[in-house]
């Protein structure tokens, strides 16, 4: 079964798909079929960007999956753990890579928070 270390790698490696498919400005061409951004005046004068999910059946669905890190997180990991399972050459060098970049992001706030 997984060691420890690859616990930590598939966390590392999930914890970045999910950053990525979710927030990163990168894929944001994946989640605009499905999302509507439309800002909103709150209360105190403040303006916020609020999500509205296009269509029904299907499209909403996928766009609710795409807006919700807890979601996708679970299908990240399972894609992460199927792939690697059935394809573990190529799978393993993509979840190492991801890992790296989810700890250097990591480090990246740390050190961005205490300047």
């Amino acid at each position: 079964m997984f060691t420890w270390f690859g616990l930590v790698l598939f966390s590392l490696a999930t914890f970045r798909v999910t950053r990525l498919l979710v927030f990163d400005q990168i894929t944001e061409f994946l989640r605009a079929p499905f999302h509507e951004w439309k800002e909103e005046v709150q209360e105190d004068g403040s303006i916020e960007a609020v999500i509205y999910l296009k269509g029904n059946g299907l499209r909403k669905f996928i766009g609710e999956l795409l807006s919700c890190h807890w979601c996708t997180g679970i299908w990240s990991s399972v894609l992460l753990y199927v792939g690697y399972t059935l394809w573990p050459v190529v799978f393993y060098p993509i979840i190492i890579i991801l890992a790296i970049a989810a700890t250097a992001s990591i480090i990246e706030v740390i050190v961005t928070s205490l300047s």
